[in-house]
C-alpha cells in the first residue's frame, strides 16, 4: 500500500515499486526512510538507509507492519 506523497516520514519502511527501473540489487528489498521529504526538480525525494542518494517518493510503496 502506498502512502500519499508527503506522508512518508523517518522510520517508515518502504519497498521500491515498478514506476522507475529498479536494479536487481534493490528489487524486493525493504528500506527504512531516514529523512523528511524535500522537493527537487518537481519531485518529492527522501533518503533511504542502505541506498546512496535520494529516491523519489512516488517510486516507493509503504510496507505495512504485520500484526502478530
Amino acid at each position: 500500500m502506498m502512502k500519499e506523497q508527503g506522508k512518508l516520514k523517518p522510520g517508515d519502511r518502504v519497498r521500491m515499486n515498478d514506476r522507475y527501473r529498479v536494479s536487481d540489487r534493490y528489487r524486493g528489498l525493504v528500506f527504512t526512510v531516514t529523512s523528511d521529504p524535500w522537493m527537487c526538480g518537481g519531485s518529492e525525494i527522501i533518503l533511504l538507509d542502505g541506498y546512496s542518494g535520494g529516491y523519489s517518493t512516488d517510486g516507493l510503496d509503504l510496507v505495512e507492519e504485520e500484526n502478530g
